[in-house]
């Protein structure tokens, strides 16, 4: 991941983790949100199957903040973001969750947030999972 040509950020095997901020979320949920994805088993085991956790195959999470998830598309054509937590409760929210994760043992690389960041992805899977502090 980089910004501005400059590289910030990188991961091995792992998750790019994209966290959303969202409107009257509290920093409460940020933990219980990091114990779930490190404990989810969703890699490979010897036998092919979705087995293993984060955790378990000693990876390490890409975590980068992207308020577009908020994204509201059901009126005409130009997404809104109003449900997208204010920036200073985003940053906060964002960075509490990159200190939970890494509290549970789990190497964390952040990105920038609120930069215009150029984030490359080698997707083995491919595996994608929306996650909400509900799921």
């Amino acid at each position: 991941m980089s910004v501005d040509g400059e590289k910030i950020g990188a991961i091995g095997q792992g998750l790019l983790i994209l966290i959303c901020a969202m409107e009257g979320d509290a920093p409460e949920q940020t933990g219980k949100l990091a114990a779930k994805i490190s404990k989810l088993r969703i890699f490979k085991d010897e036998a092919g199957k979705m087995n293993r956790s984060l955790a378990d195959i000693g990876g390490s999470a890409l975590v980068v903040s992207q308020f577009t998830l908020a994204a509201d598309t059901s009126r005409g054509n130009r997404p809104g973001f109003s449900t997208a937590a204010p920036p200073e409760q985003g940053r906060a929210l964002y960075e509490q969750f990159a200190r939970d994760l890494a509290a549970l043992g789990i190497p964390v690389e952040t990105g920038s947030f609120g930069a215009d960041m150029q984030v490359s992805l080698i997707n083995s899977g491919p595996v994608t999972i929306w996650m909400d502090d509900q799921s």
